[in-house]
């Protein structure tokens, strides 16, 4: 019982955690013993009726702290494993533990379909409140005290647009105001979200705009190569006329100007206004960070670009293109070989990714351009 609004949503979240989870670890302390916390959660976990590894932790010194995890029997979990956590010590027999309890995998139950959607921004900006009106279920807790989602939470998540696994990050904060080591993994837990994602949506406070720590958290998942959709909330806070939209707009690209490929969405997550038109976005932004474009096709579009601007000279040698061809997806990756790679300017590169861009879109994605000359092995 707790008046605390957190406390309130955590024991909420613990309880659907349990209803969709295969298996349950349940973690006690073996220096306190039982206390009658446990004896509750016991009684929690065992009208859940999933499988439950009892884990009794702090069990630093094995051969004397052993004889402690008898009492743990009484909570009638089972078997009691006893570990230390913190030396890694006993963790191998609860993995395996786990691993006996595992539901067998059903063929339907992979993921190649389902689009990884991670929730990103700074705290506060309305991240889990998003997630929530999705679900229509307070799947993460919701406060206006910042920095609440301390963990990547999934969720798959199924409508008339598709399947999807939302992931809710903790938000990222500026490193100045990053005191607490369980904030340093956050931030950690953030990164590891972006990196397993299909597609990142970055969020931004309409009131706010553009801050220097969004364009840090922008940058992580341009740098990681991942499709962007750039998603303004509380966009029903703010008064606006018929240029409001527009003019915020050149003012989101003029900030975060190496996001130039990504869409902008005004949404309040808040009302539900415009969240439903996220869907269809998230499924092209997705396709196209995935795309892949046949040589012969890639190279008939090098060959106008070519004519249309020759490529630069420097000491009276010019740049030769030979051919281009696609090395991977997610994010689309070209090589393109050449006689000298000097010659190869930044600005001739600009050019070339964005003649790509105008012949196939591919919208919400960066390029990756890797070059290399004729003869370099691979």
């Amino acid at each position: 019982e707790s008046n605390d609004e957190i406390l309130v949503q955590m024991r909420t979240q613990a309880n659907i955690a349990i209803d969709i989870a295969d298996v349950i670890i349940f973690m006690t302390d073996i220096k306190q013993g039982v206390t009658a916390a446990d004896q509750e959660i016991a009684i929690m976990l065992k009208k859940s009726k999933k499988p439950v590894v009892l884990v009794c932790n702090k069990a630093d010194n094995m051969s004397r702290d052993r004889n402690e995890i008898y009492e743990f029997y009484n909570l009638g979990m089972g078997e009691p494993y006893p570990v230390s956590a913190a030396n890694a010590l006993g963790i191998g027999d609860v993995l395996d533990a786990l691993y006996e309890n595992f539901p067998e995998k059903s063929d339907d139950e992979d993921d190649d379909g389902r689009i990884k959607v991670a929730v990103i921004g700074k705290p506060n900006v309305g991240k889990s409140s998003l997630i929530n009106k999705i679900l229509g279920e307070n799947r993460t807790i919701v406060s206006n005290i910042a920095g609440t989602t301390r963990d990547a939470i999934d969720t798959e998540y199924e409508n008339e647009y598709g399947k999807y696994v939302l992931i809710d990050t903790a938000g990222i904060r500026r490193k100045s105001k990053v005191s607490e080591s369980i904030e340093k993994f956050s931030i950690m837990r953030t990164l590891l979200a972006i990196e397993r994602a299909d597609v990142c949506l970055m969020m931004i406070d309409a009131n706010e705009g553009v801050t220097d720590q969004d364009a840090k958290i922008a940058g992580e998942a341009h740098e990681a190569g991942k499709g962007v959709i750039i998603v303004v909330n509380k966009w029903d806070e703010i008064e606006k006329d018929n240029q409001t939209m527009e003019n915020y707009k050149k003012d989101v690209y003029n900030k975060l100007s190496y996001l130039s490929y990504a869409p902008i969405m005004f949404i309040s997550a808040k009302t539900g206004q415009r969240v439903n038109k996220l869907y269809e976005m998230i499924n092209m932004v997705a396709s196209q960070n995935a795309l892949r474009v046949s040589t012969s096709v890639l190279n008939d579009v090098l060959s106008e670009a070519v004519t249309i601007v020759q490529p630069p000279t420097d000491k009276g040698r010019r740049l030769k293109i030979f051919y281009m061809t696609q090395a991977t997806t997610k994010p689309p990756t070209f090589v393109v070989f050449v006689n000298d790679k000097e010659l190869f300017h930044f600005s001739y590169e600009r050019y070339l990714v964005n003649q790509i861009r105008k012949e196939f879109g591919l919208t919400g994605t960066p390029i990756r351009m890797i070059v290399r000359e004729k003869g370099e092995k691979e």
